[in-house]
């Protein structure tokens, strides 16, 4: 049978003025019919730029020195452009990794969706609209009837991912190149979406080149999985045989890099790569993960390996697994010693404590509140008419209430559009609250004075969920972190605050060190956004918020658009300057792994409300919402012996302008009783800091007064019980 997609020998070329970068170096792979191919490795690696070769999209300065990409025995690398404009959208579809730089800010999304139904299949007017609806509805857009018609910035991160879904799928693809296609979703969406994917490729016989930083997606939805590293791919193998035993050091690097719960519960940090993908126009010799392979010796700096098959299906480019190379070497013995280029010095741009200016003195004390929220709302207007008057409210954030200590990890969770980042964007004052209180280390923010906020900045931060939109495409990096530091009086000492603002620029030793404590090399400084990926810029983001010595950070889906062997670098440095700065985080995010390494406490929020509150292990180990179960079930897992039954949700998340009555969440529930579609459930208390808003538990007060019977009636038995006892 012969394959669907074949590439062979493909190499392209960047060129720059500065030298030429091989980004995709004689690539060789083939996807069957039907058959999903899981692209793994680190940003920089070069897996988006092979799909933009598949495409044909590369940019101007992009150019495909050699190789063959067949698609049915038809190289489109011969293809007239004509010809291709054909094929994309309608035998291969593409979701781009980057869903802002991929949508049209100006044409609305039943009109971008519009396009590929008109361009492939030339259905237009009523028809066009009812299967742009049906498509909406499938990915999981709420009220998709009336968000059919507005543009792709009313959205959220999560929803922009899914518009892009929707316009893949449209055209009804032979084959799918999915980048990052779950990057943005929350984890019941994701569950959705991949669901989506595989009924479309069940359905048409769909094949998926998976392109993924999440090995735990790879491994629920993948049939064969190939590992790329600095523009060549270095192990293949099936599935279930990569995930029981990978083979290259590489990859299992990359496992290792997995955050698990138990490595927080030993105090252990995670077992992250250390170095950097090397640059794409160096010169290779050897092994490209020589620099920062544990097993290295002198023949891995010298020859290139060659490919060897450990078993059918499976091989790997290593010299570990050459027959012909001593016993001794093959079975762990190495020569040579580790590399020193991999080790960093996370976190050493950081002063001792005594030279960070405290933020205030309440911060002293260990136990402090730093953070308090009480009864949080947030609402947009709804305005219509030509007088614009308000027709109603967007009820984003609709009565929360949470609190973290100093030094302590709050996680946010829930699905796209419940409200996460205007929480967070509302404590900071970014978005004025409607009403509620938000005390910070004593002091209230809602209301204070703008001069008052301004000087307080520097003590909190927010990094943002997208990279490239919040970081300026004209200034350079260095740059970029400047203006923080200058403009909040951000530096370490007074003189090194007067020198930063006569001289405009920060300490450039501190600089470098900031950008290597998160895995970016010193001479990124001078390059601009534009020029890195997404995972590289989300690191950009993070070092600008670290570099004003913060208090507490709002950490907006941050580890989103990284790979795991970042992810794992930023985990460390995080609970690193959380140990010693005593940072508390406010952490919304959908990654659950994350969440048990990371957050000392849960609350789980739907549909502006938080419904389950508790410390991590409360939570995860034993969830009372309903919603909340459905949450965890959803979870994509590594271990392939530990599938959990998901629990589907029906329906979509419904619309904050017009939340249904009584639960939010009834309308989804598989436990809906008739007192759920009337009232708002109270507050039913597990434990002293476990607690959640469902009728299938007691409330509050019903509970105080069952402890309170419970102890009047073993007082009056306990006289009795005791003489029984003696006599």
């Amino acid at each position: 049978m012969s394959p669907l997609l074949q590439i062979n020998n493909l190499t392209t070329v960047i060129h720059s003025a500065a030298a030429l970068a091989w980004p995709v170096d004689g690539l060789t792979l083939h996807i069957m019919k039907g058959e999903t191919f899981a692209l793994l490795g680190e940003s920089g690696c070069g897996k988006s730029m092979t799909a933009l070769s598949v495409m044909r999209l590369l940019p101007e300065v992009g150019e495909i020195a050699s190789g063959s990409v067949c698609l049915h025995g038809e190289d489109l690398l011969l293809l007239p452009e004509t010809a291709m404009r054909g094929i994309r959208g309608r035998r291969i579809s593409m979701i781009f990794q980057e869903p802002m730089l991929s949508l049209n800010p100006v044409m609305t999304v039943a009109e971008q969706i519009g396009e590929v139904l008109q361009r492939h299949f030339s259905l237009r007017g009523a028809a066009a609209q009812k299967r742009i609806l049906e498509i909406l509805n499938q990915v999981g857009i709420p009220d998709a009837a009336r968000r059919m018609s507005e543009y792709p910035f009313q959205f959220s991160g999560g929803m922009k991912q899914r518009i892009m879904i929707a316009m893949a799928l449209a055209g009804e693809p032979e084959l799918l190149i999915a980048d990052e296609p779950t990057t943005a979703l929350d984890v019941t969406i994701q569950a959705q979406v991949l669901g989506l994917m595989r009924e479309v490729q069940q359905r048409n016989g769909m094949s998926i080149l998976l392109i993924t930083h999440d090995l735990a997606i790879a491994a629920e939805t993948a049939h064969r999985v190939g590992i790329m590293y600095a523009g060549e791919i270095v192990e293949t193998a099936s599935r279930d045989e990569f995930f029981r035993g990978p083979a290259h050091p590489y990859s299992k690097k990359l496992l290792a890099s997995l955050p698990r719960r138990e490595r927080r519960r030993q105090g252990l940090p995670l077992s992250a790569i250390q170095g950097n993908v090397p640059l794409l126009s160096r010169e290779f010799v050897g092994c490209r993960f020589a620099d920062r392979c544990d097993h290295a010796w002198e023949l891995c700096h010298e020859v290139a390996p060659e490919w060897i098959t450990v078993t059918d299906g499976h091989r790997v480019r290593c010299h570990l697994f050459d027959k012909d190379m001593p016993a001794v070497i093959r079975e762990g013995g190495f020569k040579g010693t580790k590399p020193e280029s991999g080790t960093q010095d996370s976190g050493s741009w950081l002063k001792p404590d005594s030279q960070i200016r405290p933020a205030v003195a309440a911060t002293e004390t260990p136990d402090s509140c730093l953070l308090s929220v009480k009864d949080l709302k947030v609402y947009f207007p709804i305005y219509k008419g030509l007088m614009r008057s308000v027709a109603g409210y967007v009820k984003a954030v609709d009565g929360v209430s949470l609190s973290i200590q100093q030094g302590k990890t709050l996680a946010l969770v829930g699905e796209s559009g419940c409200g996460k980042t205007t929480v967070g964007k509302s404590i900071l004052q970014l978005i004025p609250p409607t009403a509620g209180s938000v005390r910070y280390n004593g002091l209230e923010l809602v209301g204070l004075e703008r001069k008052r906020l301004r000087e307080m900045r520097a003590q909190f931060q927010l990094i943002f969920q997208d990279p490239y939109a919040s970081l300026n495409p004209r200034m350079r990096i260095v740059e970029i972190i400047e203006e923080g530091i200058n403009s909040l009086n951000a530096g370490d000492d007074r003189e090194e605050n007067t020198a930063a603002r006569q001289s405009g620029t920060a300490s450039a030793e501190r600089l470098d060190a900031l950008l290597k404590s998160v895995g970016l090399p010193p001479e990124a400084k001078w390059r601009y956004p534009h020029e890195f990926s997404g995972g590289q810029r989300q690191r950009i983001a993070i070092a600008r918020a670290l570099a004003v010595h913060p208090k507490l950070i709002v950490c907006d889906e941050p580890t989103s658009a990284l790979d795991v062997s970042v992810q794992a670098q930023i985990l460390n440095l995080l609970k690193q300057l959380q140990d010693s700065l005593g940072l508390a985080y406010l952490f919304i995010t959908h990654n659950i792994s994350v969440v048990e390494y990371l957050a000392d406490e849960v609350a789980v929020m739907y549909l502006g409300r938080i419904v389950e509150y508790g410390s991590v292990d409360e939570v995860l180990n034993n969830p009372r919402h309903p919603y909340t179960q459905a949450l965890l079930s959803a979870v994509p897992v590594i271990e392939l012996e530990s599938r959990r039954h998901i629990i589907h949700l029906h329906g979509d998340l419904p619309s904050p302008a017009n939340p249904p009555p009584g639960c939010h969440f009834h309308p989804r529930c598989p436990h809906v009783m008739p007192i759920c579609r009337k009232t708002y459930p109270a507050t039913s208390t597990f434990s002293s800091t476990h607690s959640a808003r469902c009728y299938l538990y007691p409330p509050e007060q019903e509970q105080e007064q069952g402890q309170k019977q419970g102890q009047k009636q073993g007082q009056k038995q306990e006289p009795e019980s005791t003489s029984t006892g003696v006599g």
